[in-house]
This record gives structure tokens, sequence and C-alpha cells, in this order.
């Protein structure tokens, strides 16, 4: 993103001055920044955190990015196998896009943003070939584990020509909440462009942005996540780029996010049903013009106010409220409200990754689970509340003994 001649951020898709607001959450830390815990209070470095709405192609976008080298590094903690629900989702995938592609092992599968090979080891299993790429070597470690090929890098288009070079050409290319955490995002969909040919498929996963707007989660809104995106903007962005969108199924992963299947715009795909649905569901919101995201701030205010009172009460009141999962959106929520480990004495993550660290921001020690257990605060603030359920099947003993869960959003 750069500014455009009168000092006001352009575009990173079409370049237009960006003069509409959605909401601006501050300065904050980067979301995934975990800090070890003998530097807990060690100032971190904070960045304005402004998502704004582009008036001429109506892609969503944080104001400033920081560079994706700063984000996704070696040390980066996010592993996806350490939520059941989430394999659950990649496994029940595997099956579903295997049949409906009738993939074999003459096939070969690439997935952008592989992680810890969650995904792929599924593809593995059924004999059938698998590329993983990312650009974070700790993750990528683990997916060889799995059996899972993985190159170490950024995808865009100068990698999709190396590969096309080595002959590798995917009958199926997948990136389950990838798109949005890309800062060229151009530069991204060109290289599916070059990669895709024929009647190859390219699903992509995405929070809804209609889910975002309805059911105010602002805590999505992270220096990681460059966009965020609805249909209307995505089907705009691949068009530029030769490709189109033929079918979208609307899951409920994140909070509620769509999966996107695309082709190169000669393709002969058929359009599916969900395609006419979400458009129709997305106009109807406002989601197709730059008005309809007005009103927005507001609502965030009102959920900052809520959650700060129920604290101030809590600790009046000599009750103790310790967080569940030490995950990005929470540290979103964390940093806009001024929270820290005199409101929220602990938290607890299942990732051995991120305990014995200090949520970046607002200093809270993360401890493993088992902490938890002992200390059986009165409330569990649940950070992830995409995983709530889940996560209170694991705590139900806590319940047994009293402990009450919460979460902020979209109300407390």
């Amino acid at each position: 993103m750069t500014d455009t001649d009168a000092g006001i951020p352009a575009c990173r898709h079409c370049g237009a001055p960006l003069t509409r607001s959605l909401v601006d959450l501050g300065t904050t830390a980067l979301a995934n920044a975990y800090v070890p815990l003998e530097r807990a209070d060690t100032p971190c470095p904070r960045y304005p955190l402004h998502a704004r709405i582009c008036d001429a192609c109506l892609l969503v976008q944080v104001e400033d990015a920081v560079p994706a080298s700063e984000i996704f590094h070696e040390g980066y903690a996010y592993f996806s196998s350490f939520s059941d629900s989430w394999l659950a989702h990649a496994k029940a995938y595997v099956e579903m896009i295997t049949a409906r592609l009738a993939l074999t092992g003459d096939d070969l599968v690439v997935e952008i943003a592989s992680n810890d090979g969650y995904l792929l080891q599924y593809f593995v299993a059924k004999g059938i070939p698998v590329l993983g790429i990312d650009p974070a070597a700790g993750a990528a470690a683990e997916a060889e584990k799995k059996g899972v090929e993985t190159r170490v890098d950024f995808f865009g288009e100068r990698l999709a020509r190396e590969l096309v070079a080595e002959g590798r050409r995917p009958a199926l290319v997948c990136s389950a909440n990838v798109l949005a955490h890309v800062p060229d995002i151009d530069d991204f969909v060109a290289g599916i462009a070059v990669l895709l040919q024929g009647d190859a498929v390219w699903t992509v996963e995405f929070p809804h942005l209609l889910n975002l707007i309805q059911e105010v989660q602002f805590d999505t809104i992270y220096h990681e996540h460059y966009s965020y995106l609805s249909l209307v903007a995505v089907e705009r962005i691949l068009a530029a780029h030769g490709l189109r969108v033929f079918d979208v199924e609307e899951i409920p992963t994140h909070g509620g996010s769509l999966r996107v299947f695309a082709c190169l715009e000669g393709a002969a795909r058929p359009e599916g049903p969900g395609l006419a649905r979400v458009r129709a569901k997305e106009a109807a919101a406002g989601l197709d013009r730059p008005q309809g995201y007005d009103g927005f701030a507001p609502k965030v205010e009102a959920v900052r106010a809520e959650l700060l009172d129920f604290l101030r009460r809590a600790k009046a009141e000599g009750k103790t409220v310790a967080a569940y999962g030490a995950a990005a959106k929470g540290n979103t929520l964390l940093n806009y409200c001024g929270i820290g480990p005199d409101l929220v004495a602990f938290c607890v993550d299942r990732n051995p990754a991120k305990q014995n660290t200090a949520l970046p921001g607002s200093h809270i020690p993360v401890h493993p689970v088992a902490r938890l257990i002992e200390a059986a605060p009165d409330y569990v603030l649940i950070l992830p509340w995409n995983l709530k359920r889940e996560i209170m099947d694991q705590l139900g003993h806590l319940a047994a003994r009293g402990t009450r869960f919460v979460t902020a959003i979209p109300r407390l």
C-alpha cells in the first residue's frame, strides 16, 4: 500500500484513495509477537491498526501494512494442528474435494500456507502427491515430519513461474485463511493464474466480511490480516487476473467463512447455486456499495465499554478472571481495550510454543492449560470465541466447580 499524491493511503488492489474509514483500533502490537516471560515488561513495537474501505473496488484493508517478513518468520507460533475442530474441518474438506474433482494418485495438490501439514497429511494418506508452500520454517519442519513436502517461501507470481518451470502443474490449489494475510494481493492472485491450466481448480477460504460486520468481529482485524474479504471484492480481484468464481460455500469456521471455488476464465466449470445466493446476501447487507459499511465503529466502541465494565466490576468484587487461548484475535481485543494483568490475571494455551510467554502489548502471562485447572478462576474469558464450544467441552469439569465462561464478541 502506498500513499496517493494527496497523502491519503491508496488501495492495495486498485490504487484508489482510501478516504472511508471502517474502524480505527489505535496502535497495537503485532498479534503473534509473543515475548518470553522473562522479558514480559519489555516494551514491544506498536503499529497503527486502521481498517479502511475502498470506495472503488470495495476491498476492506488495514491502512498501514507491516512487512510480511516481520510477521511470518521462523519463530511464527501458529500451528493449525492444535485445534481439534480445525483438523476435523481439514479432513472433511479433503474427502469432499477428492470426490468432487475425482482426484487420483496422478494429480498434484498444492497448498499455499500449508503450515504444519494439518491438511495435506490427509491427501498423503490417500496416496495423492502434495506440495506445501509456507514461509515459516518452524511450521514447515513439522509438516515434513508428516510426510508433507514443503517449500519454505512466500507465494506469488515468481514462485508460481518457478514451479511451472519444474513441471509442477496442480489439479488443485488450496489456500485456507491466507488470502487475507497477503500484502500484495495482486501478486498472489497472479501467481494462481500462472499455476492453473485447463480445468484446474483453486479453492480459497477466508472469514466472510459479512459476518465481521454483522457480528462486530473487529478482533479479527490485526496487522497479519492485510485484507478483509467479501465475495464482491474477491470476484473483482480475480477477474483482473483472468480468473472467475464458479461456486461458493458458506462454512462455519472462524465465525463464518466463505469457501470460494475458482478457475481460469475459459475453464469448463459451470456455476454452482452458492454463487448467486451469496451475491444476493451481500447485496442485501449493503456490501456492494461503500455506504453499506458506515456505522460499524460505534458498535466496536460499545463492545469495549461493555467488556471493561464487566472486568472492573469483577475486580471490585474480588473475582478472578483468566483467559483461554493466546489467539491473535484475542490480542487485538486486549490491546484495543487496554486490558492487562490487573484485569486478566493470566492466559492459558495448548500450544507449547506460546506457553511461558507474555501476550504482545498486554503483557498477560501465558501458561499451560494445567494452570487453569489449578487456579479454578471465577471467570474464563474465551478469546478465540469461534472455538467456544470446543473449549467449554474440554473444560467441563471447571464449570462443575463454579467457573463461568464468557466471550466478548459480539456481546458479552
